[in-house]
């Protein structure tokens, strides 16, 4: 423990002792060098304080400390005093350390305290202030007493310290110390205010105040000090117009709390004031679709278009503008033919305007997924990839990316050995990259979907070792599907069958999905495959927006199949659902609890706990 003569770092009170030294008090008792043993009296002392017979240990700490007036000795000797009720003895302790001690005035703290404790109110508040009112242009100094009064929980004191201390010190303003003391006496409001300050009086301190209010001030705290932050921030707006950085601050925590639609109001004001040309408004428009507010996107890329064709972000907010409005279609569960051909519509609207490139690319692949996979318009689909393929300023994994949805389009007209040949040039051309790993991924399902189940297995176990952790676990399911319902099953038709499903619902022919299903239950009732039914159709309710029917689907597996290996996935989908799509977020957090109280070897309990956490409102980094 560093001397009092150094007048470095103040020791510990004696009072946090009280509330700590149950745990601590082998380490304190103990805490000599490794080459030094405990004495025997050190051994006696702590073994009656800790049983509690504080007269007996009073003894040999009166003892040690005449020898050695350690920190450690004091703490424990005058709390003996206390619990023995000697308060004329701890006080001529006391003052005898405030009289060696005089430029550490954590001691007038602990003379105050012991006053108060012996019920001489009116003393212990002389003590306080007299304490406050001795402190020099010290820093240091201000720091330890302030921390003394707040390990008595006298918040008050310590607000007076910090405020005399910047009356004595010009270079320190004790910001962020005074707001956690105002945080700890729940005056949000003080507390939002001297973080502003902070910023107002140096914007250089903007980050660091930033990575403050993210634990403080995030989505999942008290929404009542944010409505606080948010008023305070409001009002530095309106009085102080010239200084944008309370705008900045406004716009980054709206951001932090998710509530993109007032974010995007802050972002194009800021954006207008500051002629920054959309810049902000893109990159916000990139938070909002990374967290699916594909509206609140669409608004953004809206503005920075109408800022005319010269602005900078002028294309790429009309291609981007696309895509928020294809997930925000395609994602929703259910749409109408009506609305398909409208996007379909300003697809080639923006095509006909920019122009078919390859900084258009991205924008002619969205289109022949969309003619494919929604609207059936194969050939146009395939003749818009095969432009893309051919030319020659799109990037080679582009133009790979493209032979793969190519690959896809034969698979979804029925041409599997097509799409087999092509997922198969890129899988030789890209042998040892992502994309050549997604190309055998495709191909292993192929053989999949036609019956050819070991020359797919044999393919997945190669994927397994993937490095995309997505298609190795992809990977990783499929083959363990095969050999759990072929191992045993010299009748391969129920896995034909179930495979078929899965590419009528891959074709989006969901209906005709659903009825092989249903086949497979009537003509092999309680086949092992039973659970896995449930679960594809759980995935197709899904993906038809009929959320409350898969989770029937997934609750039959949990019920009726708990101890099989879909049951975490099914359970784990189940408080997604609840907490994605149905906004219950109570029940979303009893079933997260669930998996790692019923699963807890689970893959799932790692990320279930991290959103139960999340919706209980801990930080969670």
């Amino acid at each position: 423990m560093t001397s009092k003569k150094t007048g470095i770092n103040p020791r510990t009170r004696f009072f946090v002792w009280l509330i700590v030294l149950a745990a601590m008090w082998p380490r304190l008792a103990f805490s000599q060098p490794a080459t030094e043993q405990p004495s025997a009296d050190e051994q006696l002392a702590v073994q009656y304080y800790q049983s509690g017979e504080f007269d007996k240990a009073l003894v040999y700490y009166e003892k040690l400390f005449s020898k050695k007036q350690s920190e450690l000795y004091y703490t424990y000797y005058v709390d003996c005093l206390i619990h023995t009720k000697d308060f004329k003895k701890a006080e001529k302790i006391i003052r005898k350390q405030i009289k060696t001690f005089p430029y550490d005035l954590s001691y007038k703290v602990d003379l105050g305290t012991l006053f108060k404790t012996s019920g001489q109110g009116e003393k212990a508040k002389k003590e306080y202030q007299q304490a406050i009112k001795d402190i020099s242009a010290n820093q240091n100094q201000v720091f330890d007493l302030a921390k003394s009064f707040i390990a008595q929980k006298e918040y008050d004191y310590a607000i007076e310290t910090y405020l005399r201390g910047r009356k004595l010190i010009s270079f320190y303003e004790f910001h962020f110390e005074l707001a956690d003391v105002y945080e700890s006496k729940k005056d949000y409001t003080a507390m939002a205010d001297e973080y502003l300050d902070a910023i107002d009086n140096d914007e250089r301190s903007l980050q660091s105040v930033q990575n403050v209010m993210q634990d403080k001030f995030s989505k999942n705290s008290d929404p009542k000090k944010n409505d606080i932050l948010k008023t305070e921030l409001l009002k530095r707006i309106q009085k102080e117009g010239d200084k944008a950085v309370f705008s900045e601050i406004l716009l980054w925590m709206l951001i932090q709390q998710k509530e993109f639609d007032a974010a995007f109001v802050q972002a194009r004001a800021l954006d207008k004031r500051k002629k920054e040309e959309g810049t902000r408004v893109m990159a916000l428009a990139s938070i909002c679709v990374s967290n699916e507010d594909y509206e609140t996107a669409m608004k953004c890329y809206n503005y920075v278009i109408s800022l005319g064709p010269e602005s900078f972000f002028f294309q790429n907010a009309r291609i981007d503008l696309l895509t928020a409005m294809n997930n925000k279609l395609t994602t929703k569960g259910s749409w109408s033919q009506q609305e398909l051909a409208e996007l379909e519509k300003k697809y080639k609207e923006t095509l006909k305007d920019l122009g078919k490139s390859a900084t258009t690319s991205k924008c002619m692949q969205e289109l022949a997924h969309l003619e494919a996979f929604y609207l059936y318009n194969t050939n146009e689909a395939t003749a818009l990839l095969n432009e893309i393929v051919e030319m020659p300023q799109v990037s080679p994994i582009s133009q790979a990316e493209c032979k793969l949805e190519l690959g896809d389009i034969l698979l979804l007209k029925g041409d599997v050995w097509e799409a087999s040949l092509l997922y198969s040039q890129v899988e030789k051309a890209y042998k040892h990259d992502p994309i050549g790993q997604e190309a055998k991924f495709r191909n292993a399902k192929v053989g999949y979907y036609t019956g050819d189940f070991k020359w797919a297995q044999a393919q997945l176990d190669v994927l397994k070792g993937a490095t995309s952790k997505l298609i190795a676990n992809d990977a990783m399911d499929l083959s363990l599907r095969i050999s759990e319902n072929m191992a045993d099953d010299t009748n391969a038709v129920p896995m034909m069958m179930f495979a078929r499903a899965e590419l009528l619902s891959f074709q989006n022919k969901d209906d005709q999905a659903m009825a092989t299903l249903d086949s497979i239950n009537k003509l092999f009732p309680n086949h092992a495959l039973s659970d896995d039914i449930l679960f594809k159709r759980a995935k197709i309710m899904i993906k038809k927006g009929k959320y409350e029917d898969a989770i029937t689907y997934y609750q039959k597996i949990v019920d009726n199949y708990g101890s099989d290996i879909l049951a975490d996935d099914a359970l784990y989908n189940i408080a997604l659902l609840y907490d994605e799509k149905l906004n219950n977020k109570v029940r979303a957090m009893q079933i997260y609890q669930d998996v790692l109280v019923k699963y807890p070897g689970s893959i799932f309990t790692t990320e279930a706990r991290k959103r139960f956490r999340i919706l209980r409102g801990d930080a969670v980094n």
